[in-house]
């Protein structure tokens, strides 16, 4: 089960099951790449710069963060981009931590992903969604009741029951062939793109000229402190999420050697300049004091610079942004429990593929249930605080798992080799340790929750081995 068996390529089975496997590659460099963008670019760049403004305390130490938090990912995506090329199959960083680590790495971040980072994602993106919308129809954030349970306040609205309709729609659409979910993608990109370049256009022609700085920014209650920077690298790190995912659909990309680092370099490198144009804007139109409490940043930027007609363009842009990475993380996100399943160390239902468009329909139902549920239970800021702690536990330790490989399997054919190893991989690493320490510092029982949810998955898998290794043994003995 440990680390002795990252040399070997998951046996003789695993082949076998790649060889015949029912998934088609049929995405392109560009759809690969608009998979990346689309899943990178959700909600947080439209919404987050108020969290992290009021972390820090100035303008100037926003887009700092902003400027780390883009090296922090790119050195991220050397290391998955190496990973990815090396390992072209579905399940992504399951399959990277299962050679690199050991199966039962693997398994926990599969667990991990099914359980906590793909349905909180979901319901983060539903929820921004329905945040978009209550800009245009403010009725939808009205208070339906409220509950007090220990020190939770519960605020339940009109907008949590949509945002879980939402997530059903789009994991419906997910059943659609893996070239029209590429195609999709495409479009939905391009207007992301438009979105952002029409924002960054209004700003240069019409926005006003305030200072990155002034008295306003000593009122934020993080200002100054490295923890408050810490935790204003929270959301941009979920701005940033995305260049990550597209390993977990390897199996289906045309060219997977070459096209999965092509496409994760480029599209990272597209949103981050996106990213800092944008929030030039923000700050430069928006007085300080004014972003740190706006809830809807980017229409409230488009508001002053264009008026009412103008923010109501943008948020519909924006709502349907947040719809193209919801439809993404679902199309991502159901290859791992599928790839699990196959493996034999997940629900078999999972491992069910559609059989006129060749999708995961057990594991995409899965999700969509489970994400569903949980748009009902928390606030927008909450989920992704949530799915931050996940994930990068795991991107911490595929790290690790590419140190490991790179010392235990030399000879490993890496079509593309991370660019500045191995001091990029040791920064992104130190990164993940420090956000991820940091966040439950901060979050103290979300964190908990979160890591329970992970731990919790160790009974299962070696529950599921044994089925396995038991399942194997009466088929050779028949």
């Amino acid at each position: 089960m440990g680390s002795s068996d990252c040399p070997s390529l998951m046996g003789a089975n695993r082949k076998t099951a790649l060889e015949r496997s029912p998934l088609v590659r049929g995405l392109g460099l560009w759809s690969a790449t608009a998979i990346v963008i689309s899943d990178t670019i959700g909600t947080g760049i439209f919404l987050v710069s108020s969290d992290m403004a009021r972390a820090v305390g100035t303008g100037t130490l926003v887009f700092c963060a902003w400027i780390i938090g883009a090296l922090i990912v790119l050195c991220g995506a050397f290391c998955y981009a190496e990973l990815g090329a090396a390992f072209p199959e579905a399940g992504g960083a399951y399959v990277y931590l299962s050679r690199g680590l050991g199966p039962l790495w693997g398994f926990l971040f599969g667990w991990m992903s099914s359980f906590l980072e793909r349905p909180v994602g979901m319901a983060t993106l539903a929820a921004g969604f329905l945040r978009f919308l209550a800009f245009l129809f403010p009725v939808l954030a009205t208070p339906l009741f409220r509950f007090h349970l220990g020190g939770f306040d519960f605020t339940f609205t009109a907008a949590q029951p949509l945002a879980a309709l939402v997530v059903l729609i789009v994991t419906a659409i997910n059943y659609l062939s893996v070239r029209v979910s590429g195609a999709i993608q495409v479009a939905l990109t391009s207007l992301k793109i438009g979105a952002i370049a029409m924002l960054v256009a209004a700003g240069v022609l019409f926005g006003n000229r305030f200072p990155f700085d002034s008295a306003a920014h000593l009122t934020a209650t993080g200002s100054g402190s490295i923890s408050g920077f810490l935790t204003a690298l929270v959301p941009a790190m979920w701005a940033y999420n995305g260049f990550n995912d597209l390993g977990d659909v390897g199996e289906e990309i045309a060219h997977p050697h070459k096209n999965i680092p092509r496409a994760i370099i480029l599209g990272l490198f597209t949103v981050t300049v996106l990213y800092l144009l944008a929030n030039v804007v923000y700050f430069r139109t928006l007085p300080f004091a004014k972003l740190m409490q706006s809830q809807h940043v980017a229409s409230d930027v488009m508001q002053s610079l264009t008026g009412s007609r103008g923010a109501a363009w943008l948020t519909t842009a924006m709502a349907i942004s947040a719809l193209g990475a919801l439809h993404v993380v679902v199309l991502t996100g159901a290859r791992i429990p599928y790839a699990m399943a196959r493996d034999s160390v997940f629900f078999q239902f999972a491992k069910r593929v559609q059989p006129s468009f060749h999708t995961p329909s057990g594991a995409l139902i899965f999700l969509g249930c489970l994400a569903a549920l949980l748009t009902l239970t928390g606030t927008y800021e909450e989920l992704y605080s949530l799915f931050v702690f996940g994930v990068w536990i795991f991107f911490a330790l595929t790290a690790i798992a590419q140190f490991r490989l790179r010392a235990r399997v030399p000879d490993l054919r890496r079509p593309y080799r991370a660019w500045g190893y191995p001091w990029t991989t040791l920064i992104f690493f130190a990164a993940a340790v420090a956000l991820t320490g940091n966040l439950w510092m901060v979050r103290p029982v979300r964190s908990s929750l979160g890591l329970a949810v992970i731990l919790a998955g160790v009974l299962f898998f070696y529950r599921w081995r044994r089925l396995a290794r038991a399942s194997s043994a009466a088929s050779e003995r028949t």
